[in-house]
């Protein structure tokens, strides 16, 4: 398959990355099951396809992400058309329901990533978009020779692999005006309504006022889930460090042109990545878009290419 270069129509990575979001493709008939977790709380995983299939892919989902993502009506399309069983785990409070506890998610969550593999068993194909992605690879790394019982072949799309270089390239000029702005849009309501049910957690009137993701990670995402602020929690839970660890074989999929991590942070975080890495890192493509053809444009590209890397 040649590698990926965005339509003519479609120049720079904010295009790339907002447009075909806005333009998704069709819905694809999904079973939702709710899981029941270790310490009181529930996931909802939407599945599709045969449940008789003999591959099961894992899709983890972006940052406010879910099962109806432009990404993962794509996947689910051609996981289906491929005979294989799709299986979608939605971060905690990403279902359309608040979750009970608590903590919510985060970008190195691989202990959730860890209890959710080990349910669906084993010889599984893993993805995981953005933040899933990242959290994806942080369990590669943390786990090493022992994720290649529980994972045939893995691959990321637009894993921001330094979150402290994501973190400020959002953080700054219309990236913040964009991306961090329509993050928050939703991820300030969902923190001031668990503040309701969990009182004190955090401070309410720093949440109503953060208007970037350094002063919502620090006031919400860090203390939440036991990082000191937003430096310690950017640092602890990127991924970059873990890449020399992984050794189930791996595709890492980002384009130079995303908006969320800047190419020569990307090429520095990548340095020490083990063997087992397959580094693709195309000129276009934006943050998780990928987008190809003639306009008004096909979602097939991603997952055809990750559908390739994932059967070799």
């Amino acid at each position: 398959m040649n590698g990926y270069a965005a339509p003519w129509w479609l120049p720079g990575g904010h295009l790339q990355t907002i447009y075909p979001s806005l333009h998704p493709p069709e819905r694809v008939a999904l079973e939702r099951q709710r899981w029941e977790t270790p310490d009181g709380d529930f996931i909802d995983v939407d599945f599709a396809g045969d449940r008789a299939a003999s591959r099961l892919l894992v899709l983890f989902h972006g940052l406010e992400g879910c099962s109806d993502s432009h990404y993962a009506r794509a996947f689910a399309a051609h996981v289906v058309a491929r005979g294989w069983r799709l299986a979608l785990p939605h971060w905690r409070g990403c279902s359309g329901e608040p979750n009970r506890r608590p903590r919510a998610y985060h970008s190195g969550d691989s202990e959730e990533v860890d209890w959710i593999l080990k349910k669906l068993k084993q010889d599984l194909y893993v993805v995981g978009i953005s933040l899933g992605g990242n959290a994806l690879l942080k369990w590669l790394g943390e786990r090493g020779e022992a994720a290649r019982a529980i994972v045939r072949r893995a691959a990321t799309v637009s894993a921001p692999i330094d979150l402290s270089a994501a973190g400020r390239a959002l953080d700054r000029g219309i990236n913040r005006e964009i991306y961090t702005r329509h993050f928050l849009s939703t991820l300030k309501p969902k923190s001031l309504a668990k503040l309701e049910v969990f009182p004190g957690l955090y401070d309410a009137a720093k949440v109503r006022t953060a208007r970037t993701f350094r002063e919502f990670d620090g006031t919400v995402t860090a203390p939440l889930h036991g990082y000191r602020d937003a430096d310690d929690y950017w640092r602890g839970a990127s991924s970059g460090p873990w890449l020399e660890r992984v050794r189930v074989p791996t595709l890492v999929l980002n384009a130079r042109n995303d908006p969320f991590l800047p190419e020569h942070e990307l090429l520095a975080a990548v340095q020490n990545a083990a063997p087992s890495l397959v580094l693709e890192f195309p000129r276009t493509g934006g943050h998780a878009g990928f987008l190809a053809g003639p306009f008004p444009g096909r979602h097939d590209w991603l997952p055809r290419r990750l559908l390739e890397f994932l059967s070799a």
